[in-house]
């Protein structure tokens, strides 16, 4: 019971704490930025959006609603898919670019002060395989697997 109290309490507040950060520093939400991770890590820095709905586990509808938005600020584009029309593409801008570049470092330390740096190394290998074990669980077809196998 104080193990699921105790990771129910970290999925409630962490996001907080990543989604503050981001807001603050870069006018980002969490999710916000996530998109643009993972499309600064794409090939091209380029996903159909179908691949970006499912890497962000978003269904499509908020993922067009957040692109959008992203859009506004010039920070992603979307075209044709020029392998199938039928499909969209999101792709990072240049200043999309040096957006996830400038903001990275503060996430990065925000990621760090409240998990990594207050963990032993031992307990980073542990919390890589319990999450390992949980994802197994609750992505057992493994849609989020080039996420999270990084």
């Amino acid at each position: 019971m104080t193990a699921w109290v105790r990771l129910a309490a970290v999925l409630e507040l962490l996001p907080g704490v990543l989604d503050s950060q981001l807001r603050r520093d870069a006018e980002l939400t969490h999710y916000e930025y996530y998109v643009l991770a993972m499309l600064s890590e794409a090939p091209k820095r380029t996903l159909r959006m179908t691949a970006l709905a499912q890497r962000t586990n978003a269904t499509l509808p908020r993922l067009s609603h957040v692109v959008k938005r992203l859009e506004d600020r010039g920070i992603v584009e979307r075209f044709p898919c020029p392998e199938d029309a039928r499909a969209t593409n999101a792709r990072l801008t240049a200043a999309g670019w040096k957006k996830i570049r400038a903001t990275a470092p503060g996430h990065v330390e925000t990621v760090r002060q409240h998990v990594i740096d207050v963990l032993t190394p031992e307990q980073i290998t542990q919390l890589a395989a319990i999450t390992g074990a949980i994802l197994e669980s609750v992505d057992p077809d493994g849609n989020l697997r080039p996420v999270y196998r990084r």
